[in-house]
């Protein structure tokens, strides 16, 4: 256990920004399910309308730093090219 102070704040700290980091990897994780489930279904006006929104999260988890650049990118390409193989 830490004892000196600025120590002890570094812990509350970690804390918070863990606690929101899951909370955006979460919202990244629902919005590719929902995606995915989308893409399932074959339905393709609500599949564009959930890559989307997939899409949005993605990038708010990189401008708030929980997701690194080139994880966004991939992730990105990785929809876009489940979406290309559903009209092919």
């Amino acid at each position: 256990m830490a004892n000196i102070k600025s120590a002890k704040k570094r812990i509350l700290v970690t804390k918070r920004r863990t606690l929101e980091n899951k909370i955006v990897k979460s919202k990244v994780r629902t919005a590719i399910s929902k995606f995915e489930k989308s893409l399932a279904d074959g339905n393709i006006d609500n599949t564009k309308a959930a890559l989307k929104a997939a899409i949005k999260e993605l990038d708010k988890a990189y401008s708030k730093g929980t997701l690194h650049r080139n994880t966004v990118a991939r992730k990105k390409s990785k929809l876009y090219a489940k979406l290309n193989a559903l009209n092919a």
